[in-house]
This record gives C-alpha cells, sequence and structure tokens, in this order.
C-alpha cells in the first residue's frame, strides 16, 4: 500500500468487498515484543490512550492473545508496562460494564480473574512497571506480577467498595498475602491511593525510584534476572509459590523435589565450571 505503519500501534484489516476498498484499522491495545538488547526478556506492553489502560474486551482479547504467542522456550522474563503518560491501568471499562446484564458482568470479571491468574502462573518471573494510576483492576494486574517497580508517579489503589462492589480479579487474595492481611484490608475498606514511598514500606513495590525512570530500574533488574540460568530461575519460582500454598513440613518437600529437577541439567555443571574457571556462565536452558 505504500504506507509504513508501526505494527505495535496498528492493525490493518483488509475486508474484501467493502467499499472504495478501504481498510479497517484496529488499535493494538496489548502486545508484547522482546526487549532490544537483553536476550530473554520480553515486555507486555498495554497501549489504550484514550481510556487510561482501562480493561476493555479488546484489551483483554489482544492481553489473551499476547500471553498465548509468548515464546516460552526463550523467555527468562516478562515486564508488564504502560505505553500512556500517567496511567498503568485505570481498572476495568466502565462504560462498558454499564452496558452489560449482570450475568455478563460476572462472566467478564471471570474472565479477567483467569487472565490474571494465567500471567500469575507463568513459568518465568515477571514484573510490573507502574509509573501512573493502577486503579482497581490495573492494581490486581499488578498484583499478578511476582515483583513491582514504582516510578515516581506511581498510585495505587483498590476503590471498588466505593462503587458498590469488591475487588474480583484477585484483588482480595493477592493483596493481603503480599502485604499481609490488617494492611489489605485498610487499602481495600478505604479505597485510598498508596503512593510509590508508601508501596515500598508495605511491601507492595519491590523496588521504586522518586527521580528516575521507572522502566530503566525494571530493566535493569531483568537485566540481572536474564542471568540466571533458565531452568533455575522456573525452578525457583514454582518451589516459591507451591510452597507457600502448603505448610512448612510439605514446602520442605516442594523445594526439594524441585532442586531434583536441576541435578541432571547441562546448566548445572556449566554453572559450576565457570564458578571454578572464573568466568561468566554461558547457560543454554537444558
Amino acid at each position: 500500500m505504500g504506507i509504513a505503519v508501526n505494527p505495535r500501534l496498528l492493525v490493518i484489516r483488509h475486508h474484501l468487498g467493502q467499499r472504495r476498498g478501504l481498510a479497517t484499522v484496529t488499535q493494538v491495545q496489548a502486545s508484547i515484543e522482546p526487549q532490544a538488547g537483553i536476550p530473554g526478556v520480553y515486555t507486555l506492553t498495554l497501549n489504550r490512550p484514550e481510556a487510561k489502560n482501562s480493561l476493555g474486551r479488546q484489551l483483554m482479547t489482544q492481553l489473551r492473545e499476547a500471553l498465548h504467542g509468548l515464546k516460552l522456550d526463550q523467555a527468562k522474563c516478562l515486564l508488564i508496562q504502560s505505553n500512556v503518560a500517567g496511567t498503568f491501568c485505570a481498572g476495568a471499562d466502565l462504560k462498558e460494564r454499564a452496558a452489560m446484564t449482570p450475568e455478563e458482568g460476572g462472566e467478564f470479571v471471570k474472565m479477567l480473574r483467569a487472565t490474571f491468574s494465567t500471567i500469575a502462573d507463568l513459568p518465568v518471573p515477571t514484573i510490573a512497571v507502574v509509573d501512573g494510576y493502577a486503579i482497581g483492576g490495573g492494581t490486581e494486574l499488578a498484583l499478578a506480577a511476582d515483583l513491582r517497580v514504582a516510578g515516581p508517579s506511581a498510585q495505587f489503589s483498590l476503590r471498588e467498595t466505593r462503587l458498590g462492589i469488591i475487588p474480583g480479579a484477585g484483588g482480595t487474595q493477592r493483596l493481603p498475602r503480599l502485604i499481609g492481611r490488617s494492611k489489605a484490608k485498610e487499602m481495600i475498606f478505604t479505597g485510598r491511593f498508596v503512593g510509590p514511598a508508601e508501596a515500598l514500606n508495605i511491601g507492595l513495590a519491590d523496588q521504586m525510584t522518586m527521580s528516575g525512570s521507572a522502566e530503566q530500574l525494571a530493566l535493569e533488574l531483568a537485566a540481572q534476572i536474564a542471568q540466571a540460568a533458565p531452568i533455575a530461575l522456573r525452578s525457583a519460582k514454582a518451589a516459591i509459590n507451591e510452597g507457600l500454598e502448603t505448610d512448612l513440613a510439605n514446602g520442605m518437600k516442594v523445594e526439594e523435589q524441585q532442586y531434583a529437577k536441576i541435578l541432571t541439567t547441562e546448566d548445572r555443571l556449566e554453572g559450576m565450571r565457570a564458578f571454578k574457571e572464573k568466568r561468566a556462565p554461558k547457560f543454554i536452558g537444558r
């Protein structure tokens, strides 16, 4: 067609037989791309500026498709970030929700919950880059990640009780497991905003910058993670996640099982050789 289009912003779909041969244009609201310069690191980008990345049907459909297409055999870490200044994610698209029946609304929230659980269950480490508002489902999306990096403008809030509902995409479960029962109740009962410094203090954020770039800080963290052996990363994540769902004695058994998986890997032998030879290891994921 002779028109250069950024594939991360637009998808052009041609419909044969349309009047004057015009093409319809659909905005890409969620996509995953490999991070340039850091092998093994991928970035999931939300890009719905006109609605502050609110979670509508189209964005969620594209988000699920992007997750399905993630090359897990090559990935070591996934960043989740926004392409919209001042906003990570404004939560559910309330305009769409207002037009839904109670049954449709319930199904949509069920789909949100399942999608965020898919993110939480990814075998590779995940990092949410929050620099701006993360409201309702936006905070729940960040909670689904393993780690959260907060920028100067980060504002977390679960405001559902002020709308006559409760967090329904994991907020009532993941938040207390992260910051404790009492503090989670206070956040959910009041619906108040939590800034970057407080988020770091209560454990809602793992790293925070008050003057620099949250994205850059997250990339530095991802680069450190990407230096580790892929199988070891996955086993460590599985051991922590599965072990925390049981008592300590059974958690020890989970750790033993995960450790056994790496004993015969080539990467373990490479790690030992590299240590002995005082060089950086070259892991191959086997």
